[in-house]
């Protein structure tokens, strides 16, 4: 499993990639995203959520925790209100490494 530093920068790097299966692959089935107010339980759910997020840049900050339970802060700024906005991004993967779990707060 990659550590968190690694994981976290393929996740940004997924995020923005015009490759959308790259993004949806690091998720499970049965991932949990809480985001702006609202729960997405599922990836089809995941995949709607992403469908609504407008095109956004990260600047990653820092990472912190471990491979299983990790943290990251970057700035996202994009075409939406507040832009741009720093957001705290906590990550929970399984053992095969894919995300069980994630909350974006600011």
């Amino acid at each position: 499993m990659q550590d968190a530093q690694e994981f976290v920068t393929e996740y940004f790097a997924a995020a923005v990639a015009s490759d959308r299966g790259r993004y949806f692959a690091l998720f499970d089935d049965d991932v949990v995203v809480h985001d702006d107010g609202r729960s997405h339980q599922g990836l089809a759910a995941v995949r709607r959520w992403r469908t609504e997020v407008p095109p956004v840049r990260y600047d990653l900050h820092d990472v912190t925790g471990t491979p299983t339970a990790c943290t990251a802060v970057a700035e996202v700024s994009g075409d939406f209100p507040g832009s741009p906005v720093t957001l705290r991004f906590t990550f929970e993967r399984n053992t095969q490494g894919k995300i069980t779990l994630l909350d974006i707060t600011p």
